[in-house]
């Protein structure tokens, strides 16, 4: 899963980076009001974590943006504007949730979990696909009720198919996924390929059904 932060104060970014990595997301940083819309422009994000009080411009320009880009990706605001006018209007530009600073990283981490899971899952903790059962807050995979051991990246691609199942993604869009940014400074992508072998082979090694397809000169689906 993959994360933007958008905060101008470094220890603090840095901080939230570090909490968030640990949960195995991947985070990416924003500094400043060109940098956040520069990404956003570019990428797709399971999460925004959006400062309002930014060097170069207001967040709420962001969350206007968002909109009218028709983005999905969910945001949660974190801001020292704790007035009740910036919560609604945050809320009615989009945010998902609103935290006043200052605030604990075990507080935000939850937040944003239960937005990926509502938006992605259905509010669901437990996703069940015929033999196939994943536990979103265990991090865990069972086929036939049989534990299956996965790397993180392992774990986030098939979150990433599930997520977009019966839909063709392309070997860039996963390698943005599993690499962020840096993904288009790789002369190849032959390392997503190298995680789909493995994550096929874990799965079918275990009793797994063959849903996951790749489809020569589009990239993979999910086929359900």
């Amino acid at each position: 899963m993959k994360i933007l932060i958008i905060e101008d104060e470094e220890t603090l970014a840095q901080s939230i980076g570090a909490y968030l990595s640990d949960e195995s997301y991947l985070c990416e940083y924003a500094a400043t009001f060109k940098a956040a819309m520069d990404k956003i422009d570019v990428f797709e994000y399971d999460c925004i974590v959006l400062d309002l009080m930014l060097p170069g411009g207001d967040g709420m320009k962001i969350l206007s943006a968002l909109k009218q880009q028709n983005k999905q990706d969910g945001v949660i605001i974190v801001s020292a504007r704790n007035s009740l006018e910036d919560k609604i209007e945050g809320l009615q530009l989009g945010a998902d949730d609103y935290l006043t600073k200052p605030f604990h990283l075990s507080e935000l981490a939850a937040r944003i979990y239960s937005i990926i899971r509502r938006k992605q899952f259905g509010s669901a903790n437990i996703i069940e696909q015929h033999e196939l059962t994943i536990n979103l807050q265990a991090k865990t995979v069972l086929i036939n009720e049989q534990p299956v051991t996965l790397t993180r990246k392992e774990f986030n691609l098939l979150l990433y198919f599930i997520s977009n199942k019966n839909k063709v993604i392309s070997k860039s869009a996963l390698a943005e996924h599993l690499s962020g940014e840096v993904a288009d400074m790789m002369d190849n992508y032959d390392f997503v390929y190298v995680h789909i072998k493995n994550l096929k082979k874990k799965l079918q090694e275990a009793g797994g059904g063959n849903y996951l397809k790749t489809l020569y000169g589009s990239g993979y689906k999910w086929e359900v």
